[in-house]
């Protein structure tokens, strides 16, 4: 890279990793919705957004938010809005990446324009929650910019029995703001640049992909009932083994979503009952993760292997129940949006590849408000949520570079009006 280049890189890897140090556990960096170490990451962040020449404030949430005014002049409601964003919190012991760098890089991109206004304005968003780590719900940040936080999210508990309202109060926010959150109705267009979080860029030796759309979800617990009793004196053919069923079902889901291209089917957490070495387990409870980009196919996936658990179970008179589950529907990117994304990315010799994004994002809130795109660079051993989570320069460089290049494109098209989408295309 030449020189500039990597100096640029270097700076917004510098940036996100003086934000890690923002902490609320020594040593790591654990950083959750609100935390008092928030507080030094909007200061920061505001600091380099000012010197920018944006205009900064907290919304009612505790999203930091930077307006860089378009040629217009001084940013109103009533100006059209490119957006990008991404989150400011953390998983526990999390890595100096996810999230902070969209927001990093959407500073440095204002930076780029070296005093230049565009036919629109840009806001840049960081998301005071995304991961769902403090109160066991996602996406809160982002859910106030879309309208949608509601009176249940916000009496959630956290551990401590502090409440989602309360956790906004004690932060110096004031809840009944929520309105003015909202993000504006002349937004046209939503960036989110993030590190893949996977391996897939990096076995194809890529450094960027383009996110066609952001995968639905089901998830579920189920148990298997059967009977507990002494493994030495009850034979084989009089048990009701729960292990066993959930065992080979466990398999079964491996199997079945290796076959299907774009499945991807997890047993994460398996708990048995009563958990000793020589009895006959009497339960076992697992959970499942159904994830596609395609909707009918996940359902279709989600309902056989339920259908293989209640067979493996009925085989050796085990019962099968589903405890909980929930469904969140795929969510494609901008048709238009992604094709300039694309074509930014060809220009500024980095090329993508379209691919789904196998993780939620803020973008698939934003959704509901804004046509959304999305950006990824290759995460170095597919590496994320882990304090070892890292990012190349030249990758940096090259995401940086594409997303200049697409605010180009966008002022280019005079793109100052919500972009068309197909109807016949469901995405990129």
């Amino acid at each position: 890279m030449p020189l500039l280049a990597t100096q640029r890189a270097e700076k917004i890897i510098a940036r996100c990793r003086e934000i890690a140090a923002c902490t609320e556990v020594p040593g790591e960096t654990t950083r959750t919705f609100l935390a008092p170490s928030m507080h030094k990451v909007h200061t920061l962040l505001r600091g380099w957004m000012e010197a920018a020449g944006m205009s900064v404030w907290i919304d009612a949430v505790g999203n930091l938010r930077g307006v860089y005014p378009g040629n217009d002049g001084p940013s109103t409601e009533s100006v059209d809005r490119l957006i990008m964003g991404s989150h400011l919190d953390t998983v526990p012991n999390a890595g100096a990446f996810d999230g902070i760098l969209g927001v990093v890089l959407g500073v440095a991109l204002i930076e780029e324009l070296r005093g230049e206004h565009l036919p629109f304005a840009i806001e840049i968003v960081g998301f005071s929650e995304e991961e769902g780590v403090r109160f066991g719900k996602p996406y809160l940040g982002s859910m106030a910019l879309a309208g949608s936080l509601n009176g249940e999210a916000l009496q959630r508990k956290d551990a401590q029995g502090i409440s989602v309202e309360t956790a906004i109060r004690d932060f110096g926010l004031d809840p009944a703001r929520f309105p003015a959150a909202v993000v504006s109705s002349e937004a046209f267009a939503y960036l989110e640049v993030h590190i893949e979080q996977g391996p897939l860029l990096e076995s194809e030796d890529l450094q960027l992909g383009v996110v066609s759309a952001i995968v639905g979800q089901t998830r579920m617990q189920l148990r298997f009932s059967g009977q507990a009793n002494h493994a030495g004196t009850t034979p084989m053919h009089l048990r009701h083994d729960a292990m066993a069923a959930a065992a080979e079902w466990i398999c079964e889901v491996e199997r079945h979503a290796k076959a299907i291209l774009g499945l991807a089917a997890t047993v994460g957490k398996v708990q048995t009952r009563p958990g000793a070495g020589n009895v006959i387990a009497g339960e076992v409870l697992a959970t499942l993760d159904v994830r596609h980009a395609d909707d009918e196919i996940r359902r279709k996936a989600a309902n056989a292997l339920l259908a293989a658990a209640t067979n493996s179970g009925e085989v050796r008179g085990v019962q099968l129940s589903v405890l909980a589950s929930s469904h969140e529907d795929a969510v494609p990117t901008d048709f238009a949006l992604s094709k300039l994304l694309l074509e930014a990315a060809e220009a500024a010799g980095s090329p993508a590849r379209i691919m789904p994004s196998g993780a939620g994002h803020d973008a698939r809130i934003v959704a509901e408000r804004v046509p959304i795109s999305m950006l990824f660079l290759r995460s170095p051993g597919g590496l994320s949520h882990h304090p070892d989570e890292s990012v190349l320069p030249e990758d940096v460089e090259a995401a940086l570079a594409t997303s200049l290049v697409f605010v180009e494109l966008l002022k280019a098209n005079h793109v100052t009006q919500a972009i068309p989408q197909p109807a016949t295309e469901a995405h990129a």
